[in-house]
């Protein structure tokens, strides 16, 4: 498929939880969505084992033709397997 661009503000940060939540403000992606948003939440795993990501959209669509954005978790999988490498190259 053709490129989606979006520009993206944070709207918060839970350092504590491993939490933050995006919304996209600019973009193609708002040509099919009247808004999209999203929250990115790390859990690490026991024993200093790599990290859990969850990824939650939230978004409203234009209209009813309009598909679910399923075609971003191939996308989300490798942004999660980038975070996991990081927070494993943080440890001492």
């Amino acid at each position: 498929g053709s490129p989606q661009i979006a520009k993206e503000i944070i709207e918060a940060i839970d350092n504590e939880n491993y939490i933050t939540n995006y919304k996209v403000i600019e973009g193609n992606l708002l040509e099919l969505y009247k808004s999209f948003s999203s929250t990115v939440k790390v859990t690490p795993k026991e024993n200093d084992d790599g990290s859990l990501v969850h990824w939650i959209f939230e978004y409203e669509k234009l209209n009813e033709d309009v598909p679910d954005p399923t075609g971003k978790l191939q996308i989300l999988i490798d942004v999660a397997k980038d975070i996991d490498a990081h927070l494993l190259s943080q440890q001492p």
